[in-house]
């Protein structure tokens, strides 16, 4: 499980396709430290598993088919940055809310706004995802918690406010309309439509 609160971005510094997904190396200082093999880490909202790592240096990751297919990970080449998340520890803090670090579909940034220091982003949600979202509520964009500022249920479209130490520190800064961004929504609203379905049927 994850927080969806960043610890630091990191860079794609090789790719390489093979029969049945594709393996990333990823170059992070803070969070490369620590590591082990077979541990959870979340690649801009995409839970992965470490398979080989270079202390303090840079890690690999291997994406099945389903996970490239979900995500736009494939579509990322050498230099492209993406933010880091180590699974949270059973006695941390929890900052965020419940993150799993399962993507659930690919948005699209739809318009980028700068108001004083603050940013705006609004996101075109995919069809049937807007049914989960609330506003105030709570929203995973590319392994970022944020919470929901104003929802346009009728259009499917979800705005954001981002403060100045989210864009800085996070791949946001780099987005622009038209770019994809991973999508997960809360768990929890999940979990009730399941339960009420099944009372209801």
């Amino acid at each position: 499980m994850f927080t969806g609160i960043v610890e630091e971005t990191g860079e794609i510094v090789a790719r390489e396709r093979t029969d049945d997904g594709l393996r990333l190396e990823i170059a992070a200082d803070e969070v490369a430290t620590g590591l082990e093999h077979g541990q959870s880490i979340s690649v801009s909202g995409a839970c992965l598993t470490v398979e080989a790592f270079v202390e303090g240096e840079r890690f690999e990751v291997f994406l099945a088919t389903e996970t490239v297919d979900r995500t736009y990970l494939g579509d990322l080449a050498a230099g492209d940055a993406v933010n880091l998340e180590r699974a949270m520890p059973a006695d941390g803090r929890f900052d965020g809310h419940v993150v799993q670090g399962h993507v659930d579909a690919v948005a699209t940034v739809r318009n980028v706004e700068s108001v004083d220091e603050d940013w705006f982003f609004e996101f075109d949600l995919p069809e049937g995802y807007d049914r989960y979202v609330v506003e105030k509520g709570s929203i995973t964009l590319d392994g970022i918690s944020l919470t929901v500022a104003n929802l346009d249920a009728e259009h499917g479209r979800v705005t954001v406010a981002i403060i100045p130490t989210t864009y800085d520190l996070t791949t946001l800064s780099e987005k622009e309309p038209g770019d994809p961004i991973h999508l997960e929504v809360d768990v929890l609203a999940k979990y009730v439509e399941r339960l009420l379905e099944a009372r209801f049927d």
